[in-house]
């Protein structure tokens, strides 16, 4: 038995905002806009939202202090200085993290007596404003997912499940401003998920067929994408996208849980955190689907981790002992083990961590 289900009404294509934008229209008259600092600005987009907001005549408050990773004090800060308005919709613009806190804002603006901890209670989230994401990177796929991954304040990454977005607008255009560096990670992230929902134990007929499409279009894209060429770019955006639509099913695995501290304590981006211990996770899974896990090695030309290795992926971190043995401990713990095939005790996941990290 199996289930698929992902009712995000997306639209593709070079001035998307402009050709099909009016749409949102339907939702109101008036919009909170959450983005970062600086990047939604460089690229046109925030711009090209500015403009169809104004001409459908829709009313906005743009919070443009989006956090990396945002932290649930960070989200509070939007909710704290937008109680008293009244929206009719929230669009997130830009990366994951403006897509992502955009979901937590839209429940906290609507549910005003709940806290960003009660938004991992399922019981609790009832009530949401629309959203509507306008993704700027090749990467997260969080547009066509209910996902909103915060940073607590303890410094531990955690995803709640909320709400699937109404409307998702992707131009690629957005993606031609990345650079080189963030098209690795947020392609990885891709990748990541790409591969991690193939190979979850939640994988359905469905997701399996958008997760093969998916890592066919990253093995021939990526390389060129991250040299910038424009018509790869375009079609890391696709790839993206369905990777997104494949972990909304499955899930992520726990190379996603192991490269949270990589991130959170090491500052290394997320998508290229998740990558460098994949393939070694692949290793592991291999005792219970190895078929899955040759059909992945096989997609990338023989071999995933070479693959990485060749895009220039890895790096070596320094690790203490104790930060070692903090992220053993907690990836043992970690959710993502139920989708996980394989079993993995503390000494796999000791191991996992210094053949990716060199430690």
């Amino acid at each position: 038995m199996w289930e698929f289900y992902m009712p995000t009404d997306v639209f593709f294509g070079e001035k998307i905002l402009e050709k099909k934008g009016s749409i949102i229209d339907i939702l109101g008259k008036r919009a909170l806009v959450v983005t970062g600092k600086s990047s939604s600005k460089k690229n046109g987009s925030l711009d090209d939202l500015r403009k169809l907001l104004n001409e459908t005549g829709i009313s906005y408050e743009i919070f443009d202090e989006v956090e990396e990773n945002p932290s649930f004090d960070n989200v509070m800060k939007a909710v704290e200085r937008y109680r008293n308005d009244s929206f009719d919709f929230v669009v997130g613009l830009g990366g994951g993290s403006p897509m992502d806190f955009a979901k937590a804002v839209a429940v906290l603006l609507k549910e005003k007596d709940l806290s960003v901890e009660d938004l991992y209670d399922r019981e609790k989230v009832k009530h949401w404003l629309p959203v509507v994401e306008i993704p700027t990177t090749a990467g997260t796929g969080s547009e066509v997912t209910p996902y909103s991954i915060l940073t607590d304040p303890e410094g531990n990454k955690r995803g709640c499940t909320l709400m699937f977005p109404v409307y998702a607008f992707l131009d690629p255009g957005y993606t031609y401003f990345m650079s080189d560096k963030l098209a690795l990670s947020t392609g990885v992230d891709a990748l990541s998920h790409a591969v991690e929902g193939f190979l979850s134990r939640k994988s359905t007929p469905p997701s399996d067929a958008l997760a093969i499409e998916a890592m066919k279009i990253i093995h021939r894209n990526l390389p060129k994408a991250i040299e910038g060429n424009r018509e790869a770019r375009k079609k890391m955006f696709v790839a993206s996208c369905l990777a997104g639509m494949v972990i909304a099913q499955t899930g992520t695995t726990l190379a996603h849980a192991l490269g949270y501290p990589l991130t959170v304590e090491k500052g290394i981006k997320h998508g290229k955190a998740t990558g460098m211990v994949l393939p070694f996770v692949m290793e592991v899974m291999k005792e219970e689907i190895p078929e899955k896990v040759t059909t992945v090695n096989h997609i990338f030309g023989g071999s995933l981790l070479r693959f990485l290795k060749e895009l220039g992926l890895y790096e070596k971190v320094t690790v203490s002992s104790e930060e070692l043995e903090k992220w053993v401990e907690k990836g043992s713990k970690a959710k993502h083990l139920t989708n996980t095939p394989g079993t993995f005790t503390p000494e796999k996941i000791r191991n996992i961590y210094r053949e990716a990290l060199g430690v």
